[in-house]
């Protein structure tokens, strides 16, 4: 399974639909954060920094709390650059630019890690 976690409905969409298999979309980290609290563990989850409420590091700094979802991959998917950035300790595997993404690219780390 993989979550998708972007508050803009078009992007969610586009990337449930290059993803292909079981995806959950989350608008915001607290429903995606209630939904890991149930016991949904994602195999990757595709994740938006720049979210209403709080953002996309606030949920990388939440998965990292806990040894059961500390592993779980995370790619980050923005318009703003942090493929500069070391975010490996938060389990980020890649970077996904808005902008430049293509369908492909989506699909080549869905099947990587949720294949």
């Amino acid at each position: 399974m993989i979550f998708v976690i972007d508050d803009d409905r078009v992007m969610a969409e586009c990337m449930v639909r290059a993803c292909g298999g079981e995806v959950k979309v989350f608008s915001d980290a607290i429903s995606a954060i209630g939904a890991i609290s149930d016991g949904l563990l994602p195999d990757l989850i595709f994740l938006d920094i720049l979210l209403d409420g709080p953002d996309g590091f606030t949920f990388l700094n939440e998965l990292a709390s806990y040894v059961d979802t500390a592993k779980i991959p995370v790619v980050i998917v923005s318009s703003l650059d942090y493929a500069k950035m070391d975010l490996s300790e938060y389990g980020v595997v890649g970077f996904l630019s808005k902008e430049k993404m293509i369908p492909k690219e989506i699909r080549d780390y869905a099947k990587k890690y949720a294949g």
